[in-house]
């Protein structure tokens, strides 16, 4: 126990204890995104740019945010996770990302979540704590994948311990079974998670089960969870069964249309919001062929953005000049304009 914390409320310990940490690892003090709004609509999961030698590219992450703000019109982010190369970083380049994310982000972005998931509990903790103490808005966690939890009760008491480690942090599990191996339902485990995690707000749902969403949102819609999820090429019947958003790689590079076809199911057009999901659809069925991943989504990235987000880090190559010339033909070869006139004269009549 800190000595002089004693006499303290509750959540003057918490101040202080944010205060020692950012005092210990002189760290910048920053308020969160606050007046926090719910988080909903679109969220990139954002790329970690790199140096061509490998090392992480701080200084590019003001113009991406202001390029994520102001092109792509995506306010929420989600920092160090499966696009962001988050468990190929070391536990203090995350940090480095989440201070200058967090910093950057400030009266810009609404939400920053970031991403603390890590296979070692001590470390998803730290991570936790430091998230807490710079002023994210939201942390997320990730099964552990090495050792993996064989049951609700060992998945939640691991998230139970990193959460306990931001008492006043909104916290998200980050459901991904296809790179876990964790395969457990996420209906099930959501059954008493308050009482277990009282911070606990929602999930990042980055699977095709959509009967296990759909039962999510059918039993937890009066808690009011956010459910945000994260294959984008099938978001579309995700919202059709009450999905808040999203999390995913392509509103880094397609966020503007896909808030078009979220513009178009708010006002029941559903024929004109599968025509954008359709050809989000197309693209990423075109660059899957050719072989799409991490860093494949960073070479689009900077050939969209224009900013330079650097190679991958090891196992990972770089995307090969053919696949960027291929993807970038593609891309500029879908009508997404036909879609954007369409919306334009249903909405405005002209």
């Amino acid at each position: 126990m800190f000595k002089g914390l004693e006499n303290l409320s509750y959540e003057e310990r918490l101040q202080e204890l944010g205060l020692l940490i950012l005092e210990k690892e002189k760290l910048p003090i920053c308020s969160s995104m606050a007046p926090r709004k719910k988080l909903q609509g679109l969220v990139a999961a954002t790329v970690t740019p790199m140096t061509p030698d490998g090392q992480i590219n701080l200084s590019v992450i003001r113009q991406y945010v202001d390029y994520l703000v102001s092109k792509q019109n995506v306010k929420n982010i989600f920092v160090n996770g499966t696009t962001g190369e988050g468990l190929a970083l070391s536990i203090q380049e995350r940090k480095q990302l989440a201070e200058e994310w967090v910093r950057q982000g400030k009266d810009k972005l609404d939400h920053v979540i970031i991403h603390v998931g890590a296979l070692s509990l001590p470390g998803s903790q730290e991570l936790a704590r430091h998230a807490a103490a710079i002023g994210a808005s939201g942390i997320a966690v990730i099964a552990p994948f090495f050792f993996k939890p064989t049951s609700k009760d060992e998945l939640l008491a691991f998230l139970r311990e990193v959460a306990s480690e931001a008492p006043a942090v909104p916290f998200y599990y980050y459901h991904i079974p296809p790179l876990t191996g964790v395969k457990i339902r996420v209906e099930e485990l959501l059954d008493g998670i308050k009482e277990q995690i009282p911070t606990f707000q929602g999930v990042k749902f980055s699977d095709t089960d959509l009967l296990d969403l759909a039962q999510c949102i059918n039993k937890n819609g009066g808690e009011e969870f956010v459910f945000l999820y994260g294959v984008d090429e099938q978001l579309l019947s995700a919202l059709a069964i009450g999905a808040n958003g999203a999390v995913g790689s392509t509103y880094n590079y397609l966020g503007q249309k896909t808030n078009m076809m979220l513009q178009a199911f708010a006002q029941h057009d559903l024929a004109l919001a599968r025509k954008y999901q359709f050809l989000t659809g197309e693209f990423l069925n075109f660059v899957i062929k050719l072989g799409f991943g991490v860093a494949q989504t960073k070479a689009v990235m900077t050939f969209v953005s224009g900013i330079p987000m650097g190679p991958p880090r090891l196992p990972l190559v770089k995307a090969s000049e053919e696949f960027i010339a291929k993807a970038k033909a593609k891309l500029d070869m879908l009508q997404f304009t036909d879609c954007f006139s369409m919306w334009h004269v249903e909405v405005n009549g002209t």
